[in-house]
């Protein structure tokens, strides 16, 4: 359901995990948008308000349901924001639901960042279904979505040419939620990292589409692309509100991503997150005409950042030609 910019967006919240519930709480502050529906499978929260839920002191008078197409059918919305899991396979037929439905999707679905070089298939389906019903589907967050490949190739912009990139995100992982601590491994020994590893249940989703999308941003064709991942393990104890991590475990994760061109590598991404960290910031370094070196300080929060990029997104999807659209191909967006 496409509309004109001035008018105020119909949208539904899909998902009411710590994600989820922070998209409700930062879509209350922007004047322009509606919650009209709330849509989740815990049955602690279905038949609960969803603002009692989110964490924001009130009742909105959106009942969290965990009947998709009944909410979707009866709030008519303009957007879903869909953050539910990172495996686009099976956020499919959750798009799927969003789509026929007629409303545009912002999903923090990191496979759903950049997804043609990995799912083409996929994709394809989807980008086709998208178009049928005159929506718009956009994969986003802070990373992937921005710090890892929308950043970066901006900075290109004031370069004449371009020889290779790296990021490197090192986080403070003290502050992010539970789900997010886990997924790092934080308090595990170096053995229990390893067969986390081994069994894929630990670590980032998305430094291949990061990868991808900057390639293709810059017009690259790569040759393959890498990715190795270790324990950050410090020999002091540190805490967070969930986790204590003594001396000797792991504290969280170092996962590079490697992009390849005739044999070289052009592209490099480093992701540190762990606990304890005293020194967090984000840099781009290029390689090419001129050489630049481009550093935040403090890091952008993770949990707050993605919140923030989502429902920023939601207009410019709303007003986005419809069809499957990446944070490349988007208008620039900006706090609203």
């Amino acid at each position: 359901m496409k509309q004109e910019g001035t008018q105020r967006v119909r949208v539904v919240q899909y998902g009411c995990g710590p994600i989820g519930c922070s998209l409700v709480r930062l879509a209350l502050q922007k004047a322009y948008i509606e919650l009209v529906g709330g849509i989740d499978i815990d049955k602690n929260k279905v038949g609960e308000d969803l603002g009692e839920v989110a964490g924001t002191g009130k009742k909105l008078g959106v009942v969290i349901s965990s009947d998709a197409e009944a909410v979707l059918q009866r709030a008519k919305a303009d957007v879903v924001l869909l953050a539910t899991t990172s495996w686009l396979k099976k956020v499919y037929p959750q798009l799927q639901t969003c789509i026929k439905a007629g409303a545009n999707v912002v999903s923090t679905c990191e496979e759903l960042a950049y997804p043609y070089p990995k799912q083409p298939e996929l994709a394809t389906t989807i980008d086709k279904l998208a178009k049928e019903h005159q929506v718009t589907v956009l994969g986003t967050g802070v990373n992937p979505g921005f710090l890892m490949d929308t950043w970066p190739l901006v900075m290109t912009a004031v370069c004449h040419d371009v020889r290779r990139i790296k990021v490197a995100r090192i986080g403070d992982a003290t502050t992010r939620r539970l789900p997010f601590q886990k997924k790092i491994a934080a308090g595990c020994t170096v053995e229990e990292f390893k067969k986390r590893v081994e069994a894929g249940t630990l670590g980032h989703i998305g430094l291949e589409e990061s990868i991808e999308m900057l390639a293709d941003g810059l017009g690259w064709k790569l040759d393959n692309i890498t990715e190795d991942i270790e324990p950050v393990v410090l020999q002091r104890e540190v805490r967070s509100e969930f986790v204590t991590v003594k001396p000797g475990q792991a504290a969280g994760i170092k996962q590079m991503g490697h992009g390849f061109k005739n044999g070289e590598e052009v592209i490099t991404l480093e992701l540190q997150a762990y606990i304890g960290n005293t020194d967090p910031h984000d840099t781009v370094y290029i390689t090419g005409s001129p050489n630049m070196e481009v550093t935040i300080k403090g890091s952008a929060h993770g949990d707050i950042a993605t919140a923030a990029m989502v429902v920023n997104s939601i207009r410019r999807v709303a007003e986005a030609p419809p069809g499957l659209t990446t944070m490349k191909d988007l208008p620039l967006v900006s706090a609203s």
